[in-house]
């Protein structure tokens, strides 16, 4: 009886836990097997509508050989990285500060400064792109990184402070009204106290904010036309798709390896991102 009892559910979990998980992971996966499949494939390959899509009979790397050594791929990645990073800790400074202040320190129309807060991340980049480049070129930041890590907290700012305000308001009172008894003043409570706690929740506002910065692409296109200066996004449409040619191999390649920085981070940082997100994002 017993074994037929687990039978069933043995049979119940394939069906309802285990099909559904393997098929989401498939659907999730498929684009990096796309993109990998596509990069080792020579152009032959590539145009062959005879050739099933899904095999690749003469892998090459020769796609990411065009991209080391015909284009500037390495420093694309470098400037996406110095402006992903350094926007990505700016909006951090800026968004922990002012989330911790909505949540904590009550004062008329907190509430309505947290919404509005929201609504400001709601606007779109379209609307806003030319009076920033006119702002950028008053202070002489046009064409270099410097000016995406100037705008891009525009919109990353509100993004976190909102992520954080919400966690903010999970961290009990009583933990910084101890600490400020005991001699602590409220920024040392605040840097002490509440942001050990907050990591979760900064490593989440941090991961989306990279995220953000690292594929953003209005910005990107709209402030900066030295080679030299551009990143990742706008580098690849300007060099790699040429009028109505898609040089298709190393367009995957360079998504592939685009990629790979993005895993990474939410790899290693998975548990914290989870906890932050449900811990605090969704509760102010």
């Amino acid at each position: 009886m017993d074994e037929v009892k687990r039978n069933k559910t043995l049979v119940k979990n394939i069906f309802l836990l285990y099909f559904p998980l393997l098929f989401l992971g498939i659907f999730f996966l498929f684009p990096f097997f796309w993109m990998a499949i596509t990069s080792i494939k020579p152009d032959r390959e590539l145009y062959n509508l005879a050739q099933s899509p899904f095999v690749v009979k003469a892998p090459t790397l020769e796609h990411f050989t065009y991209l080391f050594t015909k284009m500037p791929f390495l420093t694309w990645m470098r400037n996406s990285f110095i402006v992903a990073g350094c926007s990505t800790l700016v909006s951090l400074a800026i968004g922990s500060l002012a989330g911790y202040s909505v949540a904590r320190l009550r004062f008329p129309g907190a509430s309505a400064i947290g919404m509005g807060i929201f609504i400001t991340y709601l606007v779109p980049r379209t609307l806003l792109f030319l009076p920033l480049a006119h702002v950028l070129r008053s202070l002489g930041l046009a064409n270099s990184v410097v000016s995406l890590v100037v705008t891009y907290p525009t919109f990353l700012v509100p993004f976190c402070t909102w992520i954080l305000m919400g966690y903010f308001a999970t961290i009990p009172k009583e933990i910084e009204e101890c600490a400020i008894i005991d001699g602590c003043s409220r920024m040392g409570a605040f840097v002490k106290i509440v942001l050990p706690l907050a990591t979760p929740g900064i490593i989440a506002a941090g991961v989306f904010a990279f995220t953000l910065s690292w594929t953003e692409f209005v910005y990107a296109l709209s402030f900066i036309q030295l080679e030299s200066q551009k990143v990742l996004t706008v580098g690849v449409v300007g060099q790699l798709v040429k009028g109505d040619v898609f040089l298709w191999g190393s367009l995957m390649a360079t998504a592939l390896m685009a990629s790979i920085p993005l895993a990474v981070i939410y790899g290693v940082l998975q548990r914290h991102f989870i906890s932050g997100l449900t811990a605090g994002a969704v509760k102010y």
